[in-house]
């Protein structure tokens, strides 16, 4: 059935919605084929989150930063500790602070309230970098949020940085340009002709250590890396970024417009990779020390992850067997990520037969429809209602999404495997892999669907 004839005999199918799913046919994501990239159409329940959420969940990992919401109290505990970002060094981030503005303060204006709040943190604490973000109230009664921290900047001779981040102004993935420009003007500010051989890990937030697991990857093929962006990063090494001689893209979501900044101002190239599955981590090794122009790197990496692969590949098969024929629907922020898990499916053995994004790119759905099977439902920005049409209607077996997800799989007796940002245990790399087969075969292998179903 085309989506054409679904959205007539499906009340949960908005029209409108229509040129955001595509069941896979030739070339059909290419062209004016598929819709994507643009605002959540109006009453669909868009799964995504606000232009302020997509600005806090890149720079919230940044381990020495202030974070200052000016607007209402429930803006600050909406992304209170959002991310499972782990630390090796502070842990100022996983605090939030707020403007707590009120009725008055709309009337009058929260321009004082925000002085006496960054006057505080400063006299208090010192830090070297604070970002001030303006919420959806700020972005209506017009405080002016520049010129407060220009003002306050220069008193004090640390960097504090407005993000212009009201909720009503865009989506998610503006959200990401809105922190992208706030690095930049920091960063910007520390430009250098000199650059070393080393290079930046853009898109990565350390969700469960996963960036300690990537730098160790680097270190063993011999590739030092300059900083990160932003998983355990601080002040001093995002200073540093400059001077790196190349910038490795792991969430091309949040980080992509960041590279392209960087590369047009710092002279910096950048590579899309991913290190998740066998495949892309052996890939993105490799593409690495080949974008560097290091051979002995290169060399390294090819043994690393053949050994590497060698070590997981009785235990993989052992669940492979498990999970051949299975079906798996996807939901996930960004394409790269939705790319890396067919994959890593293909090569259990098992087919995906929903895939969708929340801010994938018409690159990232290209390459989708050309990994996935015929008739397979690819979505952009969906919402529950359509996930549940089409897990019914292509019978998946397990869904891997986010926490929002996780209700509409076990409503509907489907098992789920949590691939956001809130999970406890790292996905990348190959120790990864492990942890993404056990959980796969535990969810959808478990007896109590067996239950639900008689």
């Amino acid at each position: 059935m085309v989506v054409e004839e679904i959205v007539k005999t499906d009340s949960s199918i908005l029209k409108e919605r229509q040129d955001f799913i595509l069941h896979k046919q030739a070339g059909g994501c290419s062209g004016d084929g598929m819709r994507c990239d643009s605002d959540s159409v109006s009453g669909a329940v868009s799964q995504r989150a606000c232009v302020y959420c997509g600005a806090r969940v890149v720079l919230n990992p940044i381990t020495d930063a202030f974070h200052i919401v000016h607007g209402p109290i429930g803006c600050a505990s909406y992304t209170w500790d959002i991310r499972g970002s782990l630390t090796s060094k502070e842990d100022l981030y996983r605090n939030s602070f707020s403007t707590d503005l009120r009725e008055t303060d709309i009337i009058f204006g929260g321009e004082k309230k925000l002085t006496a709040a960054i006057e505080e943190v400063m006299e208090k604490y010192n830090p070297k970098l604070v970002f001030i973000y303006a919420t959806c109230i700020v972005g209506v009664i017009g405080d002016d949020v520049e010129a407060v921290c220009r003002t306050l900047s220069e008193k004090y001779g640390n960097h504090i940085i407005p993000v212009k981040s009201p909720g009503f102004s865009g989506n998610k993935s503006t959200g990401y340009r809105m922190a992208c420009n706030a690095i930049m003007s920091l960063i910007g500010q520390y430009k250098t002709k000199e650059k070393v051989k080393g290079v930046n890990i853009l898109g990565d937030f350390n969700l469960a250590g996963e960036m300690w697991i990537i730098k160790d990857y680097l270190k063993q093929i011999g590739v030092h890396v300059v900083s990160s962006f932003t998983g355990d990063s601080s002040y001093e090494s995002l200073i540093a970024a400059p001077s790196a001689s190349l910038n490795i893209v792991q969430c091309a979501g949040s980080s992509t417009y960041l590279a392209k900044q960087m590369e047009e101002t710092m002279d910096i190239p950048f590579i899309k990779v991913s290190f998740f599955g066998v495949e892309d981590t052996t890939s993105s090794l490799i593409r690495i020390a080949e974008a560097l122009g290091d051979e002995k790197a290169r060399q390294k990496a090819i043994a690393f992850t053949e050994s590497k692969a060698k070590e997981i590949q009785d235990l993989v098969e052992r669940y492979k067997q498990n999970l051949i024929g299975k079906k798996a629907a996807i939901y996930v922020g960004g394409g790269f990520k939705a790319i890396s898990l067919i994959r890593q499916f293909r090569s259990l053995g098992m087919e995906t037969v929903v895939v969708g994004t929340q801010t994938g790119k018409k690159d990232d759905y290209e390459i989708i429809e050309s990994l996935v099977k015929e008739d397979t439902v690819i979505l952009d920005d969906a919402n529950p209602a359509e996930l549940e049409t089409f897990m019914i209607e292509k019978k998946a077996d397990i869904l891997v999404g986010g926490v929002k997800e996780r209700p509409l799989a076990y409503k509907l007796g489907i098992a789920f495997c949590d691939h956001n940002h809130e999970r406890k245990h790292p996905l990348a790399g190959f120790e990864g892999v492990l942890n993404f087969v056990k959980e796969i075969n535990s969810s959808i292998n478990n007896p109590v669907w067996d239950y639900i179903k008689e």
